[in-house]
């Protein structure tokens, strides 16, 4: 499951650019082309890291930064803004706007992707972390074990990929859709009720006998990982 990052940027040559150095360093990446497709695709898609042009058409990715800080769904969001503004009052605005980080064009694609590894690391450390723990939750990604209250829990690789991508973003809901696209991947069809499914072999194998149910099912949106909620 890679960590997913949304490109806002209106040259497709440097859309281009990023996409192709990005995908190499393993990141799954979205594109929006100005600032008012951008705010409507960052809440369907809920992308990890948005790398954010300040000149948008519509939009500008100042006023895009600021809105999104604004919402209660987005104000964690990491944005790192890449503009050919690179004034040093300029950074200061873009910094007071929300963006965790700022890259002036031109630019070099590994900067940028070393940028982006380095605001994961800080802000969503489980990307870069071996062993994911929530509430009695454990998942040792490199033994690929997963044990609950000190207990092992065995589960199939679906149910692995899908736990651990829960995992990493603990108390989000996820619809279906999102799920099929975070844990099978966009290029593979699968039906969308397969989710439930998957979910359902999940908790048999995570809840064992009378353990609280860690897997909240919120009607008519998707599933989260949330210790204070159970299936609704």
């Amino acid at each position: 499951m890679r960590p997913k990052i949304m490109v806002v940027e209106d040259e497709t040559a440097i859309v281009t650019i990023l996409r192709y150095n990005l995908e190499r360093a393993g990141f799954a990446v979205e594109e929006a082309n100005d600032g008012e497709e951008a705010l409507w695709r960052i809440r369907e898609v809920k992308p990890d890291v948005l790398l954010l042009d300040w000149m948008l058409p519509k939009l500008s990715g100042l006023e895009l930064c600021r809105q999104l800080r604004r919402d209660p769904e987005t104000r964690n969001l990491p944005i790192i803004m890449l503009t050919a503004r690179g004034e040093e009052t300029d950074r200061v605005r873009g910094l007071d706007s929300g963006a965790d980080d700022y890259v002036p064009k031109p630019f070099s694609p590994q900067e940028v992707v070393a940028r982006i590894r380095a605001v994961l690391r800080r802000i969503r450390p489980a990307f870069s972390e071996e062993v994911l723990a929530y509430a009695d939750l454990q998942m040792d990604l490199a033994a690929h074990k997963v044990t609950r209250s000190a207990e092992p829990v065995h589960l199939g690789p679906t149910e692995f990929r899908l736990l651990r991508f829960l995992m990493e973003h603990p108390g989000r809901v996820f619809s279906r859709e999102q799920l099929l696209d975070g844990v099978w991947g966009q290029d593979i069809y699968v039906e969308p009720r397969t989710v439930d499914v998957h979910i359902r072999r999940l908790r048999k194998a995570l809840n064992g006998e009378n353990l609280p149910d860690l897997i909240r099912t919120v009607r008519s949106a998707g599933y989260a990982l949330d210790a204070q909620g159970t299936a609704a």
